[in-house]
């Protein structure tokens, strides 16, 4: 079985997509049944960190930007995976080719775009968008992450149920919980940053539906400020203050609160396991998640989770974390409150976030996945 991959993304594994690529490929060349992989980008990107056992096809572009990236996608990558004998092209984001004369699985994360108004960009972003999700409908399988957006997935796209399959994230090992006595990592980093024994914690992006000035207001209007425990903040800080993408900084001052909100910039990833573990509890009151990986990562890490009920935080979260109404500035103040007061309520969502966790892994991610192969080749 020989499976053709987009490595597109491989090159940036800052995004969700660099990431799944990069997960997925190394552990499917784990497995015991392992596909023959053959991993499809760009000539001159580096795939730094490829299974050895994973053959680089090379493609080639006679355009450069946006519409280079079209003509790999639709033309370069099913042409090369099929002249290189591919069985089958997996597309690990919404951009599956129109035609291809090999069988097709797409893994769509969500569908922002067409969800949310101020994400649908510019008349071009659109027309792109637009075109992805009608070659999606020809695809023979759509893999997603979450109930929530397979559920998106069918109304929007008018898809059968029966062709599109859940397959979970999970969250890399380095995020697990060690004893404090044993944390030398976490010592070093309060070291570096000068953060304190406990503090509440959030961990990605500035866009609006991560809800950013919400949690501010909530966090201000649950007094924690003065209470001493701070509210650190990890992401790459907005160039500029926008709708929508407002820096939190401004706010924070105009809330009287900027003494107790750490803005850290941004984190790397060998940071990330050792900063989740020192929080009393990670706050991520996004609007839409195709599936929330900084949520699992911290429950993998024992720190419990203050989320928004709504799409799919709610499977991703489970019986770790307190769930809020996305609205609901006093819910999520209140949660707060009770997350950072009440012990015996942190233990129980530590024990029930770790059990929850433990049942994502990227084993499961990617044997499903090669499952999904054989059944989309008729077995």
């Amino acid at each position: 079985m020989r499976i053709g991959i987009n490595a597109l993304f491989w090159a940036q594994p800052a995004t969700g997509s660099g990431q799944y690529v990069r997960h997925l490929v190394r552990h499917l060349a784990r497995l015991v049944r392992q596909p023959e992989l053959m991993l499809l980008a760009p000539e001159r990107m580096l795939l730094d960190g490829a299974p050895e056992s994973a053959r680089v096809i090379p493609l080639r572009a006679r355009r450069d930007g946006n519409l280079a990236k079209v003509l790999i996608e639709q033309w370069a990558c099913p042409r090369m995976a099929r002249r290189h004998g591919a069985d089958l092209l997996h597309v690990p984001y919404f951009a599956p080719p129109r035609l291809s004369r090999l069988p097709v699985v797409v893994t769509i994360h969500d569908l922002i775009p067409m969800l949310l108004p101020d994400y649908r960009g510019s008349l071009g972003v659109r027309a792109y968008t637009a075109w992805a999700a009608q070659a999606a409908r020809h695809a023979d399988w759509i893999i997603t992450d979450s109930e929530a957006s397979a559920r998106d997935i069918e109304h929007h796209l008018k898809l059968p149920a029966e062709r599109v399959r859940v397959i979970y994230l999970a969250a890399e090992k380095a995020f697990r919980p060690v004893p404090p006595s044993d944390d030398g990592e976490l010592l070093e980093l309060r070291r570096r940053w000068g953060l304190p024994q406990e503090y509440l914690l959030y961990l990605g992006g500035f866009d609006r539906r991560k809800r950013v000035p919400e949690l501010l207001c909530a966090y201000q209007r649950a007094g924690l400020a003065r209470a001493g425990l701070p509210l650190v903040i990890g992401g790459r800080l907005p160039s500029a203050d926008t709708p929508f993408s407002p820096d939190p900084r401004p706010l924070a001052a105009e809330l009287g609160i900027e003494n107790a909100v750490r803005c850290l910039g941004w984190v790397d990833e060998a940071d990330k396991p050792a900063l989740y573990r020192g929080a009393r509890a990670f706050c991520f009151p996004s609007a839409y998640e195709g599936f929330g990986l900084p949520p699992l990562e911290a429950l993998s890490s024992g720190t419990p989770v203050v989320a928004s009920i709504g799409s799919s935080l709610e499977e991703v979260v489970g019986a770790g974390g307190l769930l809020i109404p996305t609205e609901d500035l006093d819910a999520l103040a209140d949660a707060l409150t009770r997350i950072v007061e009440d012990d015996s309520l942190h233990a129980r969502l530590q024990t029930q976030g770790l059990a929850h966790a433990a049942k994502f892994s990227w084993e499961a991610t990617a044997r499903q996945t090669a499952d999904l192969y054989r059944e989309a080749l008729g077995g």
